[in-house]
């Protein structure tokens, strides 16, 4: 079954979204990518992007260039807009990773965060039982290591949050579709 990637515009099946990893950092060989790329991946105006880095929602690419982690910051913000304003999503990363604008401070990077979001978000569907959940959640964060006390609490609780929103978009879209045809 196909399904898009969360926060992009691109389309997988399902059952490869372990792989969308692999995927994104294949992008990302030639050491980056530029804002063109970045919106083609989104489907975001590149302005809008411009305009979180100056609104210090991300770091500011290097030599014009785009990370990994700046993306996955990107697609964060972008898959969940359309149901939280800006101000809350930013204030749900600021939970997990402190200042937006720097890295040093993150319990998670932000590429780890998304790729776990991914993975969880494909088995969405699953998830409506507390036991499935758990047994998800369980796998997803499996090799994460808490670099200070509660940072593993904080991630699922985002998780959790980041997950209901996806949903919560997916079904305002449908809305937004159904009325379209009316």
């Amino acid at each position: 079954m196909q399904w898009t990637i969360p926060g992009t515009v691109l389309r997988i099946e399902r059952d490869n979204a372990d792989g969308v990893e692999e995927m994104f950092s294949s992008m990302f060989l030639a050491g980056g990518m530029v804002l063109s790329q970045v919106a083609s991946i989104t489907g975001l105006e590149p302005y809008t992007v411009q305009n979180w880095v100056k609104r210090g929602f991300l770091s500011p690419p290097k030599n014009k260039r785009y990370t990994l982690q700046q993306l996955c910051r990107i697609l964060h913000i972008n898959m969940l807009k359309d149901v939280m304003p800006l101000e809350r999503i930013c204030s749900l990363l600021r939970y997990i990773n402190g200042k937006l604008d720097q890295e040093d401070d993150d319990i998670i990077d932000d590429a780890a965060l998304y790729f776990l979001f991914v993975r969880l978000a494909a088995r969405a569907k699953q998830l409506d039982d507390p036991a499935v959940w758990r047994q998800a959640m369980e796998e997803a964060l499996c090799n994460y290591c808490e670099p200070v006390p509660g940072a593993r609490e904080r991630i699922e609780k985002a998780l959790r949050i980041m997950l209901i929103g996806n949903v919560a978009s997916k079904m305002v879209r449908t809305a937004e579709r159904m009325l379209d045809e009316l």
